[in-house]
């Protein structure tokens, strides 16, 4: 019988990892799939403090992972496919291994809708990128694109115009899916430009490795074309990894854990989450390691109640 079991090994579930072991609850952490999270596919981070000179993505992941585990976490690289969280103990099931335990910790995170492309595999933290908070600033002073027609590309595209000379909407359909004030404020900036019924059919630059520009295609005329640019963002939208929650914990329309009243707790009592699973808005490395120090300070507390 575990005390706590942890799902996920990004920011979040490191985080509440190191707490909970700091709390004598000995977790049990699965790191799953993709250990490390969506930090392992970054490049340069500049913008998590207590690193002024940046470190790279995995070398972070690699810190967070060190320091649970000396102060006694417990980390499995197995990948949860099933947990039923209807009666107590929960079970959590990891290829093939069966664990019991008295809470768990949801900490799955989510992850960016790619374009498809094999270039955009290539040049993935070489030009190309889902978070313009996060890699905006290496891109003073050049070009890039955005691809998207949503709320989210137009606030990417917004936040790039802090570096960027020039930002071009690249959006499929003729007109956007955004609100209108989000609308008003990007046609009324003069560094943004858009560009209609078009789509990106190739990123250039694998061969330079790093992005030199796009191969568009317009889907009224079928005529092809290239633009010279620094960097593609793609703001198509977050897919949560909560398939096998789905029935087992309330989830949003847009499929992310739902907590409760600035808490952790989910709908199922015992059973929490933290990081990009449950948070739809903010989707950074601070967020999601604070979300996990509550997650495991809330998981204590819970278990505290019942003896």
């Amino acid at each position: 019988m575990e005390k706590v079991v942890i799902i996920g090994s990004g920011p979040a579930g490191w985080t509440a990892a190191l707490y909970a072991a700091r709390a004598n609850l000995s977790p049990l952490l699965f790191m799953g799939i993709e250990p490390g999270g969506q930090l392992m596919t970054t490049t340069d981070v500049e913008n998590y403090p207590g690193f002024p000179k940046g470190i790279l993505g995995p070398e972070l992941m690699t810190i967070f992972r060190d320091q649970a585990v000396r102060f006694g976490t417990r980390a499995k690289d197995r990948a949860v496919g099933a947990v039923d969280f209807s009666k107590r103990p929960f079970i959590v099931i990891a290829d093939g291994m069966t664990v019991e335990s008295e809470s768990v910790i949801v900490a799955t995170g989510a992850t960016a809708k790619r374009l498809g492309l094999e270039n955009e595999k290539k040049l993935y933290g070489k030009g190309v990128s889902a978070c313009a908070t996060c890699d905006g600033f290496f891109f003073k002073g050049k070009e890039v694109v955005v691809v998207g027609g949503g709320d989210a590309a137009l606030e990417e595209a917004m936040f790039l115009t802090k570096f960027a000379t020039k930002v071009t909407i690249i959006h499929r359909r003729e007109a956007l899916r955004a609100s209108k004030i989000m609308q008003d404020r990007a046609k009324k900036n003069e560094k943004i430009v858009f560009l209609w019924n078009t789509l990106v059919e190739d990123i250039l630059g694998a061969e330079a490795g790093h992005v030199i520009g796009v191969k568009l295609k317009d889907v009224v005329s079928g005529a092809v074309s290239e633009m010279k640019i620094d960097g593609v963002f793609a703001a198509i939208g977050h897919e949560p990894a909560t398939k096998i929650f789905s029935g087992q914990l309330e989830l949003d329309a847009k499929g992310y854990v739902v907590t409760k009243n600035g808490t952790t707790a989910t709908s199922v009592l015992g059973v929490f989450a933290a990081g990009d699973v449950a948070d739809h808005r903010y989707r950074q490395a601070i967020t999601a390691a604070g979300t996990g120090c509550m997650a495991a300070i809330d998981a204590e507390k819970w278990l505290e109640t019942r003896g």
